[in-house]
């Protein structure tokens, strides 16, 4: 398996200054950056090859321990087509560096629970992962009767990434937003969204249907894979529960 973790956002105002980089990857934390938490999940989880798409900085804190640096580019959905091409034929991991709490454990059962999948995305329920984080930021979301976190990695199949690339990359940068997602998998889902009624087996059977490949959300997943760092807020609230 490759894992391609992208680090290449950048932050301004509040929590540049408290992490004191405008590059989030490299807010320091648990005796190394956010950066640092996610390569170590992915070398636990035995990854054949890590690459990292991020800037100088982001390569000089690299070093040797990931296999690959690769040159970010401005736009950010540029970024995610350079990391969902590194899976060409291999399964791929896509991870985003901004998750102070993912572990190997939350990654290995992700994997474990996979099956057949073509592309799997973590989902969390609302009540674990309040118990794992109370007091946090509002992370959760509702989708028909479920009150779900979204997981911020996704898993692609040997030789799926690039196959499904367009979809696909529009689809993870709107894994926070069902209304995102609704949209682009068509009216009859954002028709269901907007009354109430979108389950998250709609969203399946659509994504399914529009890639022609096997999509599942992988229910119940570890809340540490849908923890992330969007604001000053989250990040405070994850230095005061770091582990150790």
């Amino acid at each position: 398996m490759i894992v391609a973790i992208t680090a290449g956002g950048r932050v301004s105002g509040a929590l540049a200054a408290a992490i004191g980089t405008p590059v989030k990857a490299l807010a320091p934390f648990a005796g190394g950056t956010l950066l640092d938490v996610a390569i170590a999940a992915a070398r636990a989880n035995g990854a054949r090859r890590i690459a990292v798409i991020g800037g100088d900085a982001v390569r000089a804190a690299c070093g040797a321990r990931v296999d690959e640096v690769i040159a970010e580019s401005a736009d950010g959905r540029e970024n995610i087509r350079k990391a969902i091409e590194t899976g060409a034929r291999e399964a791929l991991l896509l991870m985003t560096s901004d998750m102070p709490f993912v572990d190997a454990a939350g990654v290995a059962d992700f994997l474990a629970r996979l099956g057949t999948a073509d592309v799997a995305l973590p989902l969390a329920s609302a009540s674990a992962y309040e118990r794992a984080y109370p007091g946090a930021p509002p992370h959760v979301t509702r989708i028909g009767r479920d009150r779900i976190a979204n997981g911020s990695i996704v898993y692609f199949g040997p030789g799926i990434a690039p196959r499904v690339l367009d979809a696909a990359r529009d689809l993870f940068e709107a894994r926070k937003s069902l209304v995102r997602m609704a949209m682009l998998l068509g009216p009859a889902l954002l028709a269901r969204f907007a009354i109430g009624r979108l389950g998250i087996a709609d969203v399946e059977r659509r994504a399914r249907t529009l890639l022609g490949i096997d999509a599942r959300a992988v229910r119940d997943a570890s809340p540490s894979l849908c923890y992330d760092v969007d604001a000053i807020e989250d990040y405070a609230y994850a230095l005061a529960h770091r582990p150790g």
